[in-house]
């Protein structure tokens, strides 16, 4: 019982301490699972705690308060949509469009990455903590580096029309479910997307 209280101030032990890496990537596994079936408001630090077999206290050794598990977790399921930028600068800027939407749709039709993306975008609608975390990490990591590829006039806000247009289709068509857009062709969809996102990017 005499290693109670430090565990308690978040002092991992030193076995702990030596499993460093796999302790924290079990405790990210269990924060993306317990977010994604639960939402933001309804998961725990204890929780998520539990899912992992480790102690609470690890849990804010590791990465503080549960918004700061959120961002941890959110950045590791959105990594492949981090990569949306180098789609915009392969190749000549009057095709971007169709490359952007293709790439971010090609994300949301595989369900090994469409699942957290569900879980995040769930958790930013319902809960305006989990919303910062979300718009924080899509303006510093994916929107920015759009603009600075895009060397125009109003960058910036030609990347985020951009990114609300395609958003807003994965809404209906993945989260929502709207038909017919849930169940139509992707080839078709992208038909029609495409040249509305190349007109924000480009377009005087």
């Amino acid at each position: 019982m005499t290693d109670a209280a430090p565990r308690r101030r978040g002092r991992p032990s030193r076995t702990e301490t030596e499993a460093a890496p796999a302790t924290r990537d079990r405790i990210l596994d269990a924060a993306r699972g317990e977010f994604s079936e639960r939402g933001y408001e309804k998961t725990s630090v204890r929780g998520i705690a539990k899912a992992a077999g480790v102690d609470s206290a690890l849990v804010h050794h590791y990465f503080g308060t549960k918004e700061q598990v959120f961002e941890s977790a959110i950045e590791v399921a959105f990594a492949p949509a981090l990569a949306a930028p180098v789609a915009v600068e392969d190749g000549p800027l009057d095709g971007v469009g169709e490359r952007l939407t293709r790439f971010i749709f090609g994300i949301w039709e595989n369900p090994a990455t469409r699942a957290p993306l569900l879980a995040i975008v769930r958790s930013a609608v319902n809960n305006e903590t989990a919303a910062a975390v979300f718009r924080r990490l899509i303006a510093a990591q994916l929107l920015r580096r759009i603009a600075q590829q895009l060397d125009l006039p109003d960058a910036e806000l030609r990347a985020e029309l951009a990114a609300a247009q395609l958003v807003g289709v994965a809404m209906l068509r993945y989260v929502i479910r709207v038909e017919p857009l849930a169940s139509a062709d992707l080839e078709a969809i992208i038909a029609r997307v495409a040249p509305v996102v190349q007109g924000h990017l480009t377009l005087p």
